[in-house]
């Protein structure tokens, strides 16, 4: 620890700066190692699993620019993947607190980062680890009595929440209803079974009959895992969600799906102008993020969906439309996500 801390000090102390100005400690410090950052949050992969057919469980060692999440929230990672920066959100599974984070990845067909980390993650690997948000999470005054729920990779964000009360021994009672397409695409299904005071529930919707609980959410699963709860949390895909929404109103809910787009309303005739680079173009009525990449930028992004935000940037004047809520503004001086985003008109980006 003293070590630790007298580290700190020194690559923070002025005349550091001064010696490794223009670039910063920072640019010498990751050559000797790729976390060794004061400012840029990244983690080590340390173990690497591959628990079930169609997921892959990282344990990542953060360094320390990166902060503390709560439960149920989700962080960003990125990936280097051909020679570009892949963003995409992922649920941490570990509790509060603890030291090593544990992402699960569930391989999606088509998806380029969950086959890419399925395929291809290492211990050693360096990834980005930023951007901590949502408010999926447990109140600070815990109810006596909590039912989650959860469907495929929607286990994640649930599954630190059952970690973080095991961890600070909540004292209520705890119900886990899980829905995963076989047994064996159930995750963290031994560890599960083998928790005390938590009574665990399965269900399988291609082989029904090998669950807790048969088929689809219904009411009959809620009242078999824990009739009148205190508090309800789901998370998985939209089906699940508004099923139990219909049955308790005041759950706790988030989805993992990628949001709706609204369709573009084609060209505006303005002009997009990318400030920075001196570059413009005639608006053709795609996102501002595909105008920039084909006038030859190449601003950051990740999701390309609205999820990640790494694709935020500045509009310094003129108005654009989110192709998510339809929503338009003029604002000026302000933070868009390029990705989801049109422009209605004459725009100026600071990129």
């Amino acid at each position: 620890m003293f070590t630790q801390t007298l580290t700190k000090r020194v690559l923070g102390s002025s005349l550091v700066n001064l010696l490794t100005g223009p670039y910063g400690v920072d640019r010498y410090t990751e050559l000797v190692s790729p976390t060794w950052s004061r400012n840029d949050p990244r983690a080590r992969v340390v173990a690497v699993r591959r628990a079930t057919p169609r997921s892959v469980t990282l344990l990542l060692e953060p360094n320390d620019a990166f902060g503390r999440f709560r439960a149920g929230q989700h962080v960003n990672l990125s990936v280097e993947i051909d020679g570009r920066r892949r963003v995409r959100c992922y649920s941490p599974a570990s509790a509060e607190g603890q030291r090593l984070i544990e992402l699960t990845v569930g391989l999606h067909d088509g998806g380029l980062v969950s086959t890419h980390l399925y395929r291809h993650a290492r211990p050693g690997m360096v990834v980005g680890l930023d951007s901590v948000g949502g408010d999926f999470t447990l109140p600070a005054i815990r109810p006596r009595r909590i039912l989650l729920i959860s469907g495929g990779s929607g286990i994640t964000p649930v599954m630190s929440m059952l970690r973080t009360l095991v961890a600070e021994q909540y004292s209520g009672r705890v119900a886990f209803l899980h829905y995963a397409r076989t047994p064996e695409e159930a995750c963290y299904r031994d560890e599960l079974a083998a928790l005390p005071r938590v009574k665990v529930l399965h269900g399988y919707t291609r082989s029904p009959q090998t669950g807790d609980v048969s088929g689809h959410f219904s009411a009959e699963h809620l009242a078999q895992a824990m009739p009148k709860p205190d508090a309800v949390f789901v998370c998985g895909p939209p089906s699940l969600v508004e099923a139990v929404r219909e049955q308790y109103p005041d759950a706790v809910s988030e989805s993992f799906v990628p949001p709706v787009f609204a369709a573009p309303v084609g060209p505006t005739g303005g002009r997009v102008s990318f400030k920075i680079s001196a570059v413009g173009v005639k608006d053709d009525g795609r996102s501002l993020l595909d105008q920039a990449e084909s006038a030859g930028l190449t601003p950051q992004s990740g999701c390309r969906m609205g999820v990640c935000h790494s694709c935020t940037c500045r509009k310094t004047a003129g108005t654009v439309r989110n192709l998510i809520t339809g929503a338009v503004s003029g604002a000026e001086a302000e933070d868009i996500q390029i990705c989801v985003s049109t422009p209605v008109g004459d725009v100026e980006l600071a990129l």
